[in-house]
């Protein structure tokens, strides 16, 4: 039962069901994931210097 419930949830995952639709995340092919890692940089260096000042 647990291999049949592994291939099942395999074929349910297949990208035969994605979409050509607008995502509202982005993609490695787009500049928009930029400022999403510098963002994160900045938050994770302020995070840092607040828990070293502590």
């Amino acid at each position: 039962m647990k291999y049949f419930i592994t291939v099942l949830l395999a074929l349910t995952a297949a990208p035969a069901l994605a979409h050509d639709g607008m995502h509202l995340h982005p993609h490695a092919d787009h500049s928009s994931w930029l400022p999403l890692i510098a963002g994160s940089v900045a938050v994770g260096l302020v995070a840092l210097l607040a828990w070293g000042r502590k």
